[in-house]
């Protein structure tokens, strides 16, 4: 698109949906000299990130039997031809990483601050959902007391096979805290779908025995969840999540805590950002690799949920700290709306250069 651009004398600038320091990793891509990575590689320094990353936490797609890391370098390299990068993140949150995009003037655009971009008025989950359930989760939320219940969403790719379910459930029996878990099928592996909803009176054939009965007092099952209208709900105190970056910037923009349970693509590097670079997110896995087999523990689930409903007071106090950043910063006046404004200032003034 950026050839097309130059072939009809328009600038390019790139909107990028994730963070400030992916960003950073997919720009220094070029500058390794084409040498993929290997996972027995050594913890990785990579500008934008605060601590040296593990080479267990970055995606899948950058190591050599997947054969990916070509194309992402590629992607790295032509960011660079950009007018401009746009990125959905505000200063407040990644400081580190902007500031390492800003200070490298000589092969990075221009890289301009825009978020939290957040679709607040978003039809699309009353579109999925039918009127009648998504009145229940919001009738059961309401019943529930404040910062009380955990809400486990894995996002619109996220589920999980038979022996993971039952881990999970066996976990929030034995946390004993209220909880609303968003809990889909897979698909049939040989078909490169979405995962699909359970029908009700299936739930009982895929879950522990006597587990919605055990539960029926503090707990509700569903299939897919009006994300942002549950995080925003003050019934709801923490949140077990695959970390995308749209649900990271719910997440803080509602001052809920995170639990991390990465499932794919970049979402290992955000756990590990989250965590450990930003102490905002709380550990369940940092590395979890779904396409292994894995199966995390009950004992280790009914641990974490625990911790961010009970305890993780600096966590908790650094995210509604972070929350009020977040919304400041698209004010008139802050960081992100004066990036903006910025962004539209440069974009007549290289219109103007291009009729001239």
């Amino acid at each position: 698109m950026i050839d097309v651009g130059n072939e009809l004398g328009v600038p390019s600038y790139l909107f990028f949906s994730s963070g400030a320091a992916y960003l950073s990793l997919l720009l220094y891509l070029p500058t390794r000299n084409g040498r993929e990575f290997e996972e027995f590689d050594d913890e990785l320094v990579i500008p934008g990130y605060v601590n040296p990353v593990p080479s267990s936490g970055l995606p899948p797609v950058l190591f050599n039997k997947y054969g990916g890391y070509t194309t992402l370098m590629n992607h790295g390299r032509r960011l660079k031809e950009a007018k401009g990068i746009i990125v959905n993140t505000f200063e407040q949150l990644e400081s580190h990483a902007v500031k390492c995009l800003m200070n490298d003037t000589d092969s990075v655009p221009p890289v301009y601050i825009v978020g939290p971009v957040i679709d607040l008025e978003s039809q699309s989950d009353k579109l999925v959902l039918d009127v009648t359930r998504r009145t229940e989760i919001m009738k059961w939320l309401d019943d529930q007391p404040d910062s009380s219940v955990v809400f486990l969403c894995f996002g619109s790719w996220g589920s999980f096979g038979e022996e993971q379910v039952k881990e999970i459930a066996i976990g929030l029996e034995q946390s004993g805290v209220r909880f609303l878990w968003s809990l889909r099928k897979p698909p049939l592996e040989d078909k490169f779908e979405e995962p699909s909803d359970y029908k009700i009176d299936h739930l009982h054939e895929i879950l522990p025995n006597g587990f919605l009965e055990k539960t029926k007092e503090i707990g509700l099952v569903c299939g897919w969840a009006p994300q942002k209208e549950v995080v925003a709900h003050k019934s709801v105190g923490g949140f077990v999540s695959h970390g995308g970056w749209n649900s990271i910037l719910e997440s803080l923009w509602f001052g809920v805590p995170i639990v991390t349970w990465p499932k794919y693509a970049e979402q290992q590097l955000k756990a590990f950002q989250m965590v450990k670079d930003l102490g905002m997110g709380l550990e369940l896995k940092l590395d979890y690799k779904s396409t292994g087999g894995e199966v995390v523990s009950g004992d280790e689930i009914a641990e974490a949920i625990k911790c961010v409903m009970h305890g993780a007071k600096k966590v908790r106090k650094r995210v509604k700290e972070v929350s009020e950043n977040s919304r400041l910063a698209v004010m008139e006046g802050g960081s992100s709306f004066n990036s903006y404004r910025g962004l539209i200032d440069d974009i007549i003034r290289n219109k103007a250069m291009k009729e001239a």
